[in-house]
């Protein structure tokens, strides 16, 4: 058979790639394809990919953020990002709204299949078959309806190196770019370290490599072992790294890899604010590391006592709230919301203050608390302090610490501060605005020197924590009114987003949603249309605060009955909402033609769900403009 090639091949690692479409070729011809075969695909039953979905939940689980954050560096390209199971049939996919309607014509879609078997040459079905990362271009494909694509795939294994699934980006053969194929063996390998995490939650984890800046990134080692330090797996870059067959690691502990008893480790990790590790690999090899010592889904802390079956339920389930509570539970489909979210994704773990700003309340802490939840401190300690709740003449003790006799009334042995309960996690200073002016410098202190001295004490302890603040005051107004300081607020301010209050979201049938089936438990009810309608009407001064108390009144009037009305409202709030004027579409006074630009445009995405194709012939621009306008759409 004549040996196809692509028509654009600029790099050297493509050069490898012929002989991989030979083969492929060959075994597409045994399995009695023709490159003239047609693709034929209908929609799949609901209840095959409810199934497929059940089948594959952890993967999709781990898989949809890397794929979210893949699809924005290549949105807009007339690509899509695709995820199949170990068989090759498509689990979930996200794309280029100018290119869906090309993809559904080959079966681009959730259901389809994309094995060797079923389409010939293709990279989907060919990483699997080779169990490697595969570009297919144009061409090369052997079926002849495929030849407009270009395609880099990267299977995803489990912890044994069983291939479960793959990653793939699918697009116009024309829009080729030699850095994708990069970006999806990277994201693939993102979603194979997510995957080995969450699989050893009950094991001691070891993050290492030789040079300490890479620990945390996609090209650290990984390896688990048994509380009692016996080797359960590595990921690639461990296997690696230790130069062994996972065969002959099965015979290894933490002791013999890593040249330290467990209880050493364990040891290490009692202290304040332990370092990074200092080992010797067996190979004599000398690599930093960074352990996370889990029993029964809880941090490691002081007891190696095996929890009882009572603990380790409740300890499930607290997991289980926390992965119901990441930033991916508050993607409501607001536009706003949306670029809020997508900004402290990317400062996740990278030690970046954040600072978020809104009405009260608007959600502040439950942001605070996902951001926490998808952080690599999930584990750890989420701490927060209402800095405008505790009386001025406590807060520096609450924050602090102090030792036994540093005050009157101080209780016997001291008390640990919130800053040294969040030690390796992460601290929630809310309404920061409002922290009284005095111990603004101590708070700036601790940032700058992470040492904490509890009052009454002349010793200083270690600490780290990740800061997130909070406020519902302009900062700047209080730092011209001399109420906050301005080297502190620079300290505080790596990233500051902004939440928008409830009356200017557009997502508000969601969210209605949401709070209902958390008050029910079952989401037995739901809301009338025309109280619905009331609600869009509605101010709401107290912003989500104000929306659940009044839901969770609702469903207590309304008993058995399914649909809450009007007659189930308190009258304070139909009297608020018979005098209140019809609500206005905000307008920010002074604001100029750029903003009222970006306004009109986010409210245009908002109607037409996010959709940036028909946001745009909707209002008779081209996409490149809406995100010239809006630039943090991209």
């Amino acid at each position: 058979m004549e040996r196809q090639t692509a028509p654009h091949r600029n790099t050297a690692w493509e050069d490898s790639m012929p002989l991989i479409i030979e083969t492929s070729h060959q075994r597409s011809q045994k399995y009695g394809l023709r490159p003239d075969s047609r693709v034929d695909f209908g929609p799949t039953p609901k209840t095959e990919l409810s199934l497929l979905f059940e089948k594959n939940r952890l993967l999709h689980t781990h898989a949809v953020p890397a794929m979210e954050t893949l699809y924005q560096q290549i949105v807009n390209t007339h690509n899509m990002v695709i995820l199949t199971d170990a068989n090759g049939v498509i689990v979930h996919s996200l794309g280029d709204d100018d290119f869906l309607e090309k993809a559904s014509r080959v079966a681009l879609q959730p259901g389809a299949a994309w094995s060797e078997q079923s389409k010939g040459t293709n990279a989907i079905g060919t990483a699997i078959a080779e169990q490697a990362a595969v570009l297919v271009h144009a061409d090369q494909h052997y079926l002849t309806a495929n030849h407009f694509l270009t395609c880099s795939a990267a299977p995803i294994t489990d912890h044994l190196g069983n291939v479960i699934g793959v990653l793939d980006v699918s697009g116009d053969q024309r829009s080729f770019h030699k850095h994708t194929m990069a970006l999806v063996r990277m994201s693939a390998l993102m979603i194979e370290n997510q995957l080995f995490s969450s699989t050893f939650e009950d094991a001691i984890t070891l993050h290492f490599h030789a040079r300490p800046e890479f620990i945390g990134t996609l090209m650290e080692g990984i390896a688990s072992f048994s509380p009692g330090g016996r080797f359960l797996a590595a990921n690639r870059n461990g296997l690696f790294q230790l130069g062994l067959s996972f065969k002959e690691l099965q015979s290894h502990t933490f002791s013999s890899l890593f040249g330290l008893p467990v209880s050493a480790l364990y040891e290490h990790y009692r202290t304040a604010s332990p370092g990074l590790l200092n080992l010797c690999m067996h190979s004599g090899v000398r690599v930093a590391g960074r352990a996370q010592l889990r029993l029964s889904n809880t941090v490691f802390q002081q007891s190696l006592t095996p929890e009882p079956p009572s603990a380790v339920v409740a300890n499930q389930a607290a997991a289980a709230k926390r992965r119901l509570s990441g930033l991916r539970y508050l993607r409501t489909g607001d536009p706003q919301l949306e670029l809020v979210i997508d900004k402290v994704t990317r400062v996740l773990g990278h030690d970046i203050p954040i600072m978020i700003m809104g009405e009260t309340g608007t959600g502040k802490e439950l942001l605070a608390q996902a951001i926490h939840n998808d952080s690599p401190r999930a584990m750890s300690p989420f701490v927060a302090v209402n800095c405008a709740s505790i009386p001025e003449t406590l807060i520096e003790s609450e924050l602090f610490g102090y030792e036994d006799g540093a005050f009157t009334g101080a209780r016997k042995k001291g008390a640990v501060g919130k800053i040294l309960q969040a030690n390796g996690g992460t601290l929630f200073l809310d309404e920061i605005g409002d922290m009284p002016f005095s111990l603004q410098a101590r708070l700036l202190r601790v940032l700058q020197e992470r040492m904490v001295t509890p009052l009454g004490s002349d010793k200083s302890i270690p600490v780290n924590v990740e800061l997130i603040c909070a406020t519902n005051h302009n900062l700047r107004n209080r730092i011209a009114q001399g109420l906050f300081r301005e080297d502190l607020y620079y300290r505080l301010n790596g990233l500051v987003v902004k939440l928008p209050p409830l009356r200017e979201r557009t997502d508000l049938e969601t969210v209605v949603k949401k709070i209902l089936a958390t008050e029910s438990n079952n989401g037995r009810y739901r809301v009338s249309d025309e109280l619905l309608q009331l609600f869009r009407r509605h101010r709401w001064p107290g912003n989500f605060r104000q929306l659940t108390n009044l839901l969770r009144t609702a469903t207590v009037m309304a008993g058995d009955e399914h649909e809450i009305c009007l007659r189930h409202m308190p009258d304070d709030f139909l009297d608020d909402m018979e005098q209140a004027p019809a609500k206005e579409e905000p307008v920010a006074s002074g604001a100029n033609l750029e903003e009222m630009e970006q306004s009109a445009i986010l409210k245009a995405l908002a109607a037409h769900g996010g959709n940036v194709s028909a946001t745009a012939r909707a209002l008779g621009v081209s996409r490149n403009t809406i995100y010239r306008k809006v630039p943090n759409l991209k």
